[in-house]
């Protein structure tokens, strides 16, 4: 089968799913080719990143998010409504969030956080809306994975804990929007308040900042615990495809357990070292500390989970209910 034939088998196994959810990731997947493009042929910057960064981040992101969600759907087979409306929300969320951040690029004006006219905070506000939704329609497909019997039930334990780990990183990027004090003293002295938020802790926006990211090298930078809570529902599963295949299914579900607590602990401590206005590249000494124990713990607790379960006494045979094929426990469920 030729590349052309297996992209196009592809595409049509993606509409099969969801055909909303998956024209909106290949729109923004070509967004985000037009953006990299912007990179080249625009010099520009907006509060000292490149004009077209941010499009070009957004356009990936949902992009790659938005192909995952169309895997995710073929795990909640039966839930037929829950993934037309969650995939429509999806997909239309996505198309107008990354639609209005490229406005703005073209504007040469920020996007987030930006209130200064009556248009960006328009904008602004519709944007924050969507992804409010957005987050909200997560939060079925979270209830229907838990609710769901998978006959892989490593598989299962990494989407259920993926998408729940995922819905609480999005659900983080609200800490970025309160405005801060500088931004009400501001407002206090001139009773306008042009920028009402910020991810950046301990400075304005707009600093110094990794290469690609831009997440804040001199400050703590709330983007890097919301990236990494964000991603979860690919991690886990990319885990666990890692994983031996010797290994038994009791086994990987252990693992992908431990791995699942790990990660919540990574973000809480990247979350905390962002609330203390640390770079993620200036580690201090409680930092280093706390990263350290969660390494170790991380290490020694998936050691233990991977180990086989050995019985000193024989027992005699259980009988489980079984898992089936993947499906509802019972049908007609959305």
């Amino acid at each position: 089968m030729s590349v052309y034939a297996r992209i196009t088998a592809l595409v049509s196994r993606a509409c099969a799913i969801n055909r909303p959810l998956a024209v909106a990731s290949l729109l923004m997947l070509a967004a985000f080719i037009a953006a990299v493009a912007g990179l080249w042929l625009d010099p520009r910057t907006i509060a000292g990143a490149p004009a077209w960064l941010k499009p070009a981040k957004f356009g990936l992101s949902t992009a790659i998010y938005g192909f995952t969600l169309l895997w995710v759907f073929t795990a909640i087979p039966t839930w037929t409504r829950s993934r037309t409306h969650v995939g429509g929300i999806t997909a239309a969320v996505f198309v107008g969030e990354v639609a209005i951040i490229a406005v703005q690029a073209w504007r040469g004006t920020t996007s987030h956080f930006n209130v200064g006219t009556p248009l960006d905070a328009v904008l602004f506000s519709a944007m924050g809306a969507g992804i409010l939704l957005q987050t909200l329609a997560s939060v079925a497909v979270a209830a229907a994975l838990w609710r769901q019997r998978m006959n892989d039930h490593a598989l299962g334990w990494a989407l259920r804990l993926g998408m729940t780990i995922t819905i609480l990183g999005g659900a983080s990027g609200g800490l970025m929007t309160a405005p801060t004090a500088s931004q009400l003293d501001q407002a206090r002295q001139t009773q306008a308040m042009p920028v009402a938020g910020a991810h950046t802790v301990g400075a304005a926006d707009g600093g110094a900042g990794l290469p690609g990211t831009g997440w804040s090298t001199e400050h703590g930078d709330l983007r890097v615990p919301h990236f990494v809570g964000l991603h979860a529902v690919q991690v886990l599963p990319l885990l666990l495809l890692a994983m031996p295949r010797r290994w038994a299914d009791t086994a990987r579900a252990r693992v992908i357990t431990v791995a699942a607590a790990s990660y919540v602990a990574l973000f809480a401590l990247l979350l905390w070292q962002a609330l203390r206005g640390e770079s993620l590249v200036a580690l201090s000494s409680p930092t280093a500390s706390a990263l350290a124990v969660w390494a170790t713990a991380t290490i020694v607790a998936a050691a233990l989970a991977s180990r086989p379960r050995r019985h000193t006494t024989p027992h005699a045979p259980r009988s489980f209910p079984a898992a089936g094929a993947v499906g509802s426990l019972t049908k007609g469920r959305s």
